[in-house]
């Protein structure tokens, strides 16, 4: 994929990874919708600030007719409420499944059509290395994104007759506002949009952003006892 030459559409874009992945998206010279529930929060020269709200279909949908261009789809908009699955409210796992799963669900639904008619093309899913893992403590966020990892495989799926190549991207810590209380090691966002826009140019299916991410992938073939060893003691 020639990025020059894409109309993309970033969600969640006026912070964090969502603003550098329109900033990498503009520097390469491709033509920018930068979502964001509030368009007047987007400072991206150069971009078009578009309202969207991803659990809001009817935005979705009017996000879609505005931006009937569109060709490359970045679905990064997500929360993390920090609930337990056992312990938390079933308030914040809904707004955890309705944002990271169903929102993206949506997005696709309402753009692929526009992609397909626009010649085709592709669909990056921020997803996590949490899509692999789960720490048991904060267990709604890792749930959501495996079911979201999910959801990109099926639609890998569906779309590929379409000419609408679906890439997922994992990545563990980022330097975002959404990892602000976490004590650990945070990758800089400007450099994950770097290695994304790079998958997607590649024409990569699956991105793997870090070293965390790398091997949680191959732990994967171990089952529990390799990602979850303190069951086992």
């Amino acid at each position: 994929m020639n990025i020059s030459k894409q109309v993309a559409i970033v969600s969640g874009s006026n912070r964090g990874l969502g603003k550098q992945l329109a900033l990498e998206l503009l520097a390469r010279g491709a033509k920018v919708y930068a979502g964001a529930r509030n368009p007047a929060s987007v400072d991206l020269p150069g971009a078009i600030p578009l309202q969207l709200d991803i659990t809001d279909p009817k935005s979705v949908m009017a996000a879609a007719e505005v931006a009937g261009d569109a060709t490359l789809l970045i679905n990064n908009a997500g929360t993390a409420t920090g609930a337990s699955l056992f312990a938390g409210e079933l308030e914040d796992i809904h707004v955890e499944f309705n944002t990271n799963v169903f929102g993206t669900i949506s997005m696709v639904r309402a753009f692929a059509p526009v992609i397909e008619k626009n010649g085709g093309g592709s669909i990056l899913n921020i997803l996590s290395a949490l899509s692999w893992f789960n720490t048991g403590d904060s267990g709604a966020y890792s749930a959501a994104k495996s079911a979201q990892w999910g959801a990109t495989n099926a639609l890998r799926l569906e779309l590929a007759p379409k000419n609408i190549k679906v890439a997922g991207l994992h990545v563990a810590f980022m330097d975002t506002d959404l990892t602000a209380g976490i004590e650990a090691p945070k990758a800089s966002p400007k450099e994950i949009a770097k290695i994304a826009i790079d998958g997607i140019e590649a024409d990569l299916y699956e991105i793997i952003a870090d070293d965390t991410s790398r091997n949680l992938q191959q732990g994967l073939a171990g089952g529990v006892p390799s990602l979850y060893p303190q069951l086992f003691q």
